[in-house]
């Protein structure tokens, strides 16, 4: 009678690695910066050999557009009607970026993306479009009204994050979402 141990595949468990990788990233990028958080230095955090990493993700440009995948989650875009949608999806992102780590990460992989085409198609097919889709069926927007809105929304806090180190305060981010409304709603 084989035992429970032997049944599972060699080498060690896996359960938790993606976790561990994506808490590193954000720890090690909060702590160094976008640039200084190597896959050296991550895989160090997380406790993981760096083939490790590689092996999931083929460059860091990729395991951050990931990370971001995780640490945003799906968009909250419920309520009743545009103006609200629009309202609570800019305090929503306003927050994730306000994150430990989450805006650097972010505004670091959009300057690597400036002059790499590769990681722009990657940026744009798996961060961007599917928060974009999600946008366009909920406001019921064409997709060049939502990119705008993209754009004005994340731009502005990166930009802030980028100007000051700290993420937008509560009052701004809601004269931001007054702004927005006014244009868009």
């Amino acid at each position: 009678m084989a035992s429970a141990t032997s049944a599972r595949s060699p080498g060690r468990p896996r359960a938790g690695v993606h976790a561990a990788v994506f808490a590193a990233t954000l720890s090690t990028v909060h702590e160094l910066g976008y640039a200084q958080a190597t896959v050296e230095r991550i895989a160090a955090a997380a406790g993981v050999a760096k083939t490790t990493i590689y092996r999931r993700w083929p460059s860091k440009g990729e395991l951050i557009v990931d990370c971001l995948l995780d640490a945003f989650g799906p968009a909250p875009l419920e309520g009743g009607g545009k103006a609200e949608i629009m309202s609570s999806a800019i305090h929503w992102v306003a927050a994730k970026i306000g994150e430990p780590g989450v805006g650097d990460a972010f505004a670091g992989v959009f300057s690597d993306a400036v002059s790499d085409p590769a990681l722009r198609e990657i940026l744009s097919a798996r961060l961007q479009d599917p928060y974009r889709l999600a946008l366009q069926d909920a406001l019921g927007e064409p997709e060049h009204r939502v990119l705008f809105f993209v754009d004005v929304v994340v731009g502005t806090l990166l930009h802030r994050m980028g100007m000051t180190g700290e993420p937008m305060v509560d009052a701004d981010v809601a004269a931001l979402s007054e702004m927005v409304l006014a244009v868009l709603g």
